[in-house]
């Protein structure tokens, strides 16, 4: 019979149980101990965090504190850089491409549970997968549920729920969370409303 384990990373139905539990509480000392790491010691925590993950870029900071399930579902790219309070919970994989930014209190969780009442007392859960691109920022507060794509250079505004595939090269937010426009090159001018990018940012 399939462990619950292989069945949790495949996305099928599956029951928390012992090898489970061993698996999570092994990463709840690691989690400790990366959260308990003096803030200046960032080599240690730079160490601490890459052991924490699956797989990771050679350049990466993760701010404390940080959540996650079992760590090992977690992919990140190169110069990823994850804001406080971020929760990951990997029960299925989180794939994250390179140069993306995740501002404090985001929460991108994979997990799910049945529906039905009864089936929900039987204690059934299940996974899907999270992948976001490459270049994307997601806005402080935001929550990406299970099974979402957001696509490259994409930027999720601030307190958005993600329920929904999100195309490349948007500005999208709300609830749920929508696509608001494509960028253009007013982007490039300004920054902030009406607050102009210094002349050495507008020759890029």
């Amino acid at each position: 019979m399939t462990s619950n384990l292989a069945k949790m990373i495949a996305g099928d139905v599956y029951e928390q149980d012992e090898e489970l539990l061993k698996v999570r509480l092994d990463m709840r000392d690691h989690l400790f101990a990366f959260n308990h790491t003096q803030p200046r010691k960032m080599a240690e925590r730079k160490q601490l965090i890459k052991q924490i993950f699956g797989q990771t870029g050679e350049e990466l900071f993760v701010e404390q504190p940080f959540h996650c399930d079992y760590g090992f579902n977690i992919t990140v790219g190169e110069n990823f850089l994850a804001n406080a309070n971020c929760i990951l919970l990997d029960v299925c994989p989180i794939t994250i491409g390179d140069d993306c930014l995740l501002a404090p209190n985001v929460g991108i969780y994979t997990a799910g549970h049945a529906l039905d009442p009864e089936l929900r007392r039987q204690h059934a859960e299940y996974g899907a997968p999270v992948t976001i691109g490459n270049n994307v920022w997601i806005g402080a507060g935001s929550i990406v549920l299970p099974g979402v794509t957001i696509g490259d250079d994409v930027v999720i505004g601030a307190g958005s729920l993600v329920t929904k595939d999100i195309p490349a090269g948007v500005l999208a937010a709300g609830h749920p969370c929508k696509v608001i426009r494509e960028f253009d090159e007013r982007d490039k001018v300004y920054y902030f409303k009406d607050k102009k990018y210094p002349a050495e940012y507008q020759k890029l």
